[in-house]
């Protein structure tokens, strides 16, 4: 196991910059999930890392060793790809056991790693099969299996889950948190999924555009993400924002585009007429008879709850949030109900820059 340190990394292709001085530090055994929309760098991150892309300035550290300019098969590192990479003509065993055998390592050290693998994995019956025989969840094990079997100090995960269908996605997420558990190995994952993100890893970094927004733990994110984006981003359904004017006295209130008053419970530091969008996460809204009205545009019971989208104010300028119920709840289209959000969980950011206020 070993740290991993990026410095001041940058990629360009050509005039074209697509990593704009990255800096992260990665722990001894921490699980570090680089998340962020398609085209915000991290998978080039991630390959970097490996050494399947050149860094163009900044330095990469695996322990204390720059990494730079090392070959990939010196990194003592094991990647698990997307689309599993598995051999064809190769059973599970030999599939698994296959980078070791590139070493020359013996006989007997490759059989008892790869049984060992396969004892963690719940591979062990399948060892003689062929992938074309195994699931999409088997072969994912399978790939998992190969880089276990290098005994890696650093594990590189570039959107693996991203091939199998919803409940898969979910089992292989506890197996893949479950094994990080076990092993105790640096992990760096990658992933566009925020809901993998929040439920596997230690560390999240959020990406964008090539440069990092923020750095930190899941719930830190979720609770006070540095700008907009952030907030956007993490959590499911995602944060609604709401653009106003503030407007100070004995009540303050932000006052919608269209006109609709809504309580600010915090107005310290704000300017009367100041700009701001205001930020309530779905789940932080509650019925409330002397709350803000807003017309029901579409319902979506999914079971344990509802998702209600609504409309703040009227014309033009009116506004839709979405709101998150868990109570068996019954709404028609049109139909006016007033809502309110959860004292001390909302957020305000500045309406030119993004950032929280």
């Amino acid at each position: 196991m070993a740290t991993v340190d990026i410095r001041g990394v940058k990629k360009a292709y050509g005039s074209t910059q697509v990593i704009h001085g990255v800096d992260v530090d990665i722990r001894d055994g921490e699980f570090v999930v680089l998340v962020g929309p398609s085209g915000c760098g991290k998978s080039t991150l991630l390959r970097m890392i490996a050494g399947l892309e050149n860094i163009s300035g900044g330095e990469i550290l695996i322990g204390n060793r720059v990494i730079n300019e090392m070959p990939p098969k010196e990194r003592d590192i094991a990647m698990v790809f997307q689309n599993y990479a598995l051999y064809p003509h190769m059973t599970v065993a030999d599939n698994m056991g296959f980078s070791l055998k590139l070493r020359k390592a013996p006989k007997s050290e490759i059989e008892s790693r790869v049984q060992r693998a396969a004892e963690i994995l719940n591979l062990t019956k399948l060892l003689d099969r062929y992938p074309r025989q195994l699931s999409g969840g088997q072969r994912q094990r399978v790939a998992m299996g190969r880089a276990i079997v290098r005994d890696p100090q650093v594990f590189l995960f570039d959107e693996p889950l991203s091939n199998l269908d919803a409940q898969l996605r979910v089992q292989m997420r506890t197996e893949i948190k479950e094994l990080h558990q076990r092993l105790k190995t640096t992990t760096v994952y990658v992933t566009h999924d925020q809901i993998e993100a929040m439920t596997m890893a230690d560390k999240i970094v959020v990406m964008h555009d090539g440069i990092v927004e923020q750095i930190g733990a899941p719930l830190d994110l979720y609770d006070r993400p540095a700008n907009q984006f952030v907030a956007g981003f993490i959590g499911s359904p995602s944060m609604n924002f709401v653009r106003g004017k503030v407007r100070l006295g004995a009540n303050p209130m932000l006052v919608t585009d269209s006109g609709v008053e809504v309580p600010l419970p915090d107005a310290q530091g704000l300017s009367d007429g100041q700009k701001v969008v205001y930020g309530l996460r779905p789940e932080h809204i509650r019925l409330d008879p002397a709350g803000v009205p807003a017309q029901v545009v579409v319902t979506e019971p999914t079971g344990s709850e509802i998702l209600v989208v609504a409309r703040l104010g009227e014309g033009g300028d009116a506004q839709e949030i979405t709101c998150l119920f868990r109570e068996r709840l019954s709404f028609s289209p049109g139909e006016v109900i007033r809502i309110a959000p959860q004292p001390g969980l909302t957020h305000l950011f500045d309406e030119a820059t993004g950032s929280r206020l």
